[in-house]
């Protein structure tokens, strides 16, 4: 279904550019901020969103019924990694970054040296889910545990009480914002500045899809992805704050409630307040029917 949804949004950005390009008059900048709003329906201007690849699909979900409501609009949805948002934000090639981590201090520095006022807007909670194939035996595993693998102590699945096989690591890149809170909230502990690193036996994957994708095929493997991501193909893991508390799902209740102990905000990022086109984009965002979307998309909404 996401991947449908994903598709939908990128044939209609795609359809939009090309009408944009035949005879509509000149395109506003790929930041978005110079629409012209002539009535209710009469919204017009081009909006490039770049970053997270966990909202991708959400922030496609999004520009497809924003450009329904507003058909004289182009809004073209891509991923890459959170920092890849950032950095496009930082050189101005797009309006809104979106992000699954906080901006670093050092973007901050850098976005401000080129004239940019990263603003951080909440428009919606994630559970960072730990799967492995729907075979093997493992069903809940506490923090430390998690830490031990994906840092290489803990090397066999029978060492947590399963098989007698190799732990195969998957994780996401290091562009990634998912790779970034994983390591900093998991393997660190909460402490950002901590010395653990991931194994250097782990795979470094380009998308959560790809982490999917090999957890389906792999009953060795275990990675980890936004809960949006999860199907039947892959098992999550309950997973605990330490021996003496109780193992959780990733579950929309469990992220609300604060029970699930890797919660996540999912960020938007614009140049200084918004305004035009990228308002009236985040605007959408945070309604109701935005946020409806939210929920569609198996994420948490804020509102």
């Amino acid at each position: 279904m996401l991947r449908k949804i994903g598709l939908i949004a990128i044939m209609a950005s795609i359809a939009g550019f090309i009408c944009c390009g035949c005879g509509r008059g000149p395109e506003t900048p790929p930041t978005g901020t110079a629409p012209s709003q002539q009535g209710a329906n009469e919204l017009t201007g081009t909006l490039q969103i770049k970053g997270s690849d966990t909202m991708v699909n959400l922030g496609q979900a999004w520009a497809e019924a924003f450009m329904k409501k507003y058909p004289k609009t182009n809004i073209a949805v891509t991923g890459g990694g959170s920092g890849t948002g950032i950095a496009s934000l930082i050189s101005k090639t797009c309006g809104i970054a979106e992000c699954s981590r906080t901006i670093k201090d050092k973007e901050i520095a850098m976005a401000r040296k080129n004239g940019v006022n990263p603003n951080e807007i909440k428009v919606a909670l994630d559970g960072l889910a730990v799967v492995v194939n729907p075979s093997n035996p493992v069903d809940k595993l506490t923090t430390a545990q998690l830490a031990d693998i994906f840092t290489g102590k803990i090397t066999n699945w029978k060492e947590v009480g399963g098989k007698d096989t190799q732990i195969v690591i998957l994780s996401r890149e290091v562009n990634s914002g998912t790779h970034v809170y994983f390591k900093e909230h998991v393997l660190r502990k909460g402490n950002e500045k901590g010395p653990e690193e991931f194994a250097s036996s782990a795979l470094l994957l380009s998308s959560s899809q790809a982490i999917a994708d090999e957890v389906a095929g792999n009953s060795s493997a275990i990675g980890y992805y936004g809960m949006g991501y999860i199907c039947a193909k892959q098992k999550p893991i309950s997973v605990a704050k330490d021996e003496k508390s109780p193992y959780e799902l990733p579950t929309l209740e469990n992220v609300v409630n604060g029970k699930y102990p890797i919660s996540r905000p999912l960020l938007l990022y614009t140049n200084g307040e918004p305004n035009g086109l990228v308002k009236e984009f985040v605007d959408f965002v945070l309604s109701p029917a935005g946020q409806e979307i939210v929920k569609k998309i198996d994420f948490v909404p804020v509102k």
